[in-house]
C-alpha cells in the first residue's frame, strides 16, 4: 500500500514538473487559441443562432397544429354550452378544440426564407473562419515577438560573457603595467551598459510571454514558456509567384470576399422576400371541437297517468254541435347530464375551408420596404467591390512588405558579417595593445547592434512571409517556421 501511494505521488510530481517545464510550440499555441479564444466562441454562438433561424425557416413548411381546452364552473344565470339555453344553476362545463392550418401560397416567402437561412449559415461559417485566421495571425505575431526578444537576450548575454572575459584579461594586463587603468574602466563601463541591456531584454521577454499567455487565456504566467529553437525561414518561393496569381488565390480562399458575396446574396433574398408581400396569401384550415357539461336540463314528456285530454276546439254553425279534439298531456321533467364520452361524441363538430388574403393598400409599407431592400442590395454590391479592392491592395502591400523585409534581412546579414569581422579585428588589435579600450568598445557595440538588427529583420521577414502565405490560402495550422 505504501509503495502504491509513493508511486502515485511520484507520478503526480512528475506530471506537475512536466507541465511547468513544457515549452509551447507555435502550432500548439494556435490550436489552443482556436479552442479557447472568447471571440471565436462568440462566433460559434452566432453560428448556433443561425441554425435556429434555419430550423424556423424549415418549420414554415410544416402545418400548424394547436390544441385548446378549457374547463369552467358557472353559478347563477348562465348559458348551457350544450343546449344554449339560459339556466340559473351551478354546473361544470368543458370544451376542447383542435385546429390545423397550412399556408398554401404566400408569394414564395417561405421558400425565400429557407434560402436566406442557408446563405446566412454559410456567411456565419465564413465569419468564423475569418475570426480563426485573424486569431492565428495574431498568435503567430505575438509568438515571433517572444522569439525576437529571446534572440536579443541571447545576443546581449553572449556578448556580455565576452566582455567579462575581457575585464579579467585587462585586469591582469593593468596589474602587470602593460595597459593603462583607463582601459579597464572603459571595459567595466561597457559591462555596466551591457548589464543594463540584459535587464531590459529580460523584461521584454517576460512582458511578451505574458502578452502571449493572456492571448491564449493561460493564467499561469510564471511557468509559461515557448520552444525557441528550430525556427527558420520557410516559404520564400511564394515571393516568386506573380502578384496576379496570389490575388486570384486570395479571392478564392480569403473569407473577406466570401463574406461580402454572401452578404450580397442575403440582400437579394431580402428583396425577394419583401416583394413577396405584393402577392395574395392562401391558407387552408381545419378545426374539430366538442363540449361537455354536467348541467341538468328540462324536457317535455307525456303524462303517464293522463296521456291525453279532450278539449273543445269549436262548433258547427248550422247544427250548433260542439267540436272537440284530443291533445297530449305533457309534464316538464328534469333530466341529468349524459355520460362524458357520450357528450363528446354527440356534441362534436368540424370546420374546414380556405382563406384568401389579398393586399390592396397597407400604407405603402410593402413598397417602402422593397425600396429599402433595393438600397441595401446596392450597398452590398458596393461593399463586395470594395472588399475585392481592399484584398487586392492588401495582397500588393503584403508582397511589397515581404520583398522589402527580405532585402532588409539580407542587408542586416551583410552588415552583421561586416561588423563581426570588424569586431574580431578590433579584438585582435586590442589583445596585442594596438588599440585602446574605447575603440574596442565601440566596435563591440556596433557588432551587438548589428546582431539585434539581424534578429529583428529575420523575424519580421518570417512574419511577412506568413501573412503572404495566408493570403495565398495556406491553412494557419499548417504554417511552417
Amino acid at each position: 500500500m505504501k509503495k502504491a501511494v509513493l508511486l502515485l505521488v511520484l507520478a503526480l510530481l512528475s506530471s506537475i514538473t512536466y507541465a511547468q517545464n513544457k515549452q509551447w510550440t507555435l502550432q500548439e499555441c494556435i490550436r489552443h487559441a482556436l479552442e479557447n479564444n472568447i471571440s471565436i466562441k462568440q462566433s460559434e454562438l452566432d453560428l448556433e443562432s443561425v441554425e435556429a433561424d434555419k430550423l424556423q425557416a424549415v418549420g414554415n413548411f410544416i402545418p400548424s397544429l394547436n390544441l385548446n381546452a378549457s374547463v369552467s364552473e358557472n353559478t347563477g344565470l348562465s348559458f348551457n354550452p350544450v343546449t344554449n339555453n339560459a339556466q340559473t344553476t351551478t354546473f361544470l362545463s368543458a370544451t376542447g378544440r383542435v385546429t390545423v392550418g397550412y399556408t398554401l401560397f404566400d408569394g414564395l416567402r417561405n421558400v425565400r426564407q429557407l434560402q436566406r437561412a442557408k446563405i446566412q449559415q454559410l456567411a456565419s461559417e465564413y465569419q468564423l473562419d475569418k475570426m480563426k485566421d485573424d486569431i492565428s495571425l495574431l498568435v503567430a505575431n505575438s509568438y515571433l515577438e517572444v522569439l525576437l526578444n529571446k534572440a536579443n537576450l541571447a545576443s546581449v548575454t553572449a556578448q556580455n560573457a565576452v566582455t567579462l572575459e575581457q575585464i579579467e584579461r585587462t585586469q591582469n594586463l593593468v596589474d602587470a603595467g602593460t595597459l593603462p587603468r583607463g582601459d579597464l574602466l572603459e571595459i567595466k563601463a561597457t559591462n555596466a551598459s551591457e548589464q543594463q541591456r540584459i535587464v531590459v531584454a529580460e523584461n521584454a521577454v517576460t512582458v511578451s510571454l505574458i502578452s502571449l499567455a493572456q492571448l491564449l487565456l493561460i493564467k499561469d504566467y510564471e511557468s509559461f514558456d515557448i520552444a525557441d529553437e528550430g525556427y527558420t525561414i520557410y516559404g520564400e518561393e511564394i515571393m516568386e509567384k506573380p502578384v496576379g496569381e496570389v490575388i486570384t488565390a486570395a479571392e478564392e480562399n480569403r473569407n473577406e470576399v466570401k463574406i461580402a458575396m454572401q452578404n450580397m446574396e442575403l440582400a437579394k433574398k431580402n428583396l425577394q422576400i419583401a416583394r413577396g408581400a405584393y402577392y395574395p396569401t392562401l391558407t387552408a384550415f381545419f378545426g374539430y371541437d366538442t363540449r361537455y357539461t354536467d348541467a341538468t336540463s328540462f324536457v317535455q314528456q307525456a303524462d303517464p297517468d293522463n296521456p291525453f285530454s279532450i278539449q273543445e276546439i269549436g262548433f258547427v254553425e248550422e247544427t250548433g254541435q260542439t267540436v272537440v279534439g284530443q291533445f297530449p298531456n305533457t309534464i316538464t321533467r328534469e333530466v341529468g347530464a349524459d355520460p362524458f364520452f357520450d357528450q363528446l361524441y354527440q356534441n362534436d363538430g368540424i370546420g374546414y375551408g380556405l382563406q384568401l388574403n389579398i393586399p390592396i393598400l397597407n400604407g405603402f409599407s410593402t413598397r417602402s420596404n422593397v425600396m429599402r431592400q433595393k438600397v441595401e442590395l446596392k450597398r452590398s454590391e458596393y461593399q463586395l467591390e470594395q472588399a475585392k479592392l481592399d484584398l487586392e491592395s492588401n495582397v500588393y502591400q503584403a508582397m511589397v512588405d515581404a520583398r522589402g523585409s527580405f532585402k532588409a534581412f539580407e542587408a542586416a546579414q551583410a552588415a552583421l558579417e561586416s561588423q563581426e569581422l570588424a569586431y574580431e579585428y578590433a579584438k585582435e588589435r586590442y589583445d596585442v595593445g594596438l588599440t585602446n579600450a574605447f575603440d574596442f568598445s565601440q566596435a563591440k557595440l556596433r557588432y551587438d547592434n548589428a546582431q539585434i538588427e539581424a534578429n529583428r529583420t529575420k523575424y519580421d521577414y518570417i512574419f511577412k512571409l506568413k501573412v503572404l502565405e495566408l493570403y495565398f490560402g495556406v491553412d494557419p495550422t499548417e504554417l511552417k517556421f
